[in-house]
């Protein structure tokens, strides 16, 4: 005669076997992301908008081999907000909306593209980035999704930090800025972005979210007037792919700022290189 087994007994039986099984093992991702620095280093020769009043100072405090025998350095530091790879905050040109240390970090971070506009840019000094543009990026992409952040790859970062090329002048001062000569995006790519597509944050590789010959800012006052941040001078964007990167974009946590020196990072999956 057979032993007599209940449903119950047995069912918790298979209950502990299935808790004592090991958990499956994810193998490590054989291409592992690499990380793009977007971010020109700050010194003597960074870019500043020609009529700033003083650009990047790093002075020596203290370095040397001290009387207890150890080096010690330090140093003090003095810039404008604006210059180099920088943020704008939308407070820059909106009353009332985020300054630096406002943005949420989940505004500085995550998802991003990168739009090339580069052929187009670099044959006219005052090209305008286009709804056009974009359109083109989606026929090639998919439609972009909301909360992207979108930067722009002019060509133009190849020039920096060589004033004439970059600013399309060497000039300084207020005489400088009728002879600004450099892309930037329309007000109406403007608009479309914060619109239609919600991005987070709107970055690219020139002086300016406006193009050099604008005299109303009528791009960073769509952009600001939507508490979108503008990231500007940022660098290498030609060693990203159009899509499948995400970004890290941390400016100094300036109380009260319109905009500061960025670090800005792109993690990019080496399937997407």
């Amino acid at each position: 005669m057979k032993p007599h087994r209940s449903p119950i007994l047995v069912s918790f039986l298979l209950l502990i076997l299935a808790s004592c099984a090991k958990p499956e093992v994810k193998a490590p991702s054989l291409n592992p992301p690499i990380w793009v620095d977007l971010t020109y280093a700050f010194d003597s020769t960074t870019l500043y908008w020609p009529n700033s009043p003083s650009g990047f100072h790093h002075q020596t405090d203290a370095e040397g081999i001290t009387p207890g025998g150890f080096y010690y350095s330090s140093y003090s530091i003095e810039a404008p907000e604006h210059g180099g790879t920088h943020l704008d905050a939308p407070v820059h040109f909106a009353e009332g909306k985020w300054s630096v240390d406002e943005i949420p970090l989940s505004r500085l971070t995550g998802e991003a593209i990168c739009v090339d506009v580069h052929e187009k840019a670099l044959h006219n000094r005052d090209y305008l980035i286009s709804i056009e543009d974009m359109e083109a990026w989606e026929k090639l992409n998919g439609k972009l999704a909301d909360s992207t952040i979108v930067l722009f790859m002019t060509g133009y970062g190849k020039f920096y930090p060589d004033r004439k090329s970059y600013f399309g002048t060497d000039l300084k001062g207020v005489e400088a800025i009728p002879h600004l000569h450099f892309p930037g995006i329309s007000p109406e790519c403007a608009e479309w972005l914060v619109m239609q597509r919600k991005v987070k944050a709107v970055g690219l590789d020139t002086p300016s979210l406006d193009f050099g010959q604008s005299t109303d800012f009528k791009t960073h006052q769509i952009l600001m007037g939507n508490n979108c941040p503008g990231f500007e001078n940022v660098a290498n964007l030609d060693r990203l792919p159009a899509k499948g990167f995400s970004v890290v974009a941390l400016p100094m946590k300036i109380a009260k700022g319109s905009g500061g020196p960025l670090r800005i990072i792109a993690s990019v999956s080496l399937s997407e290189k």
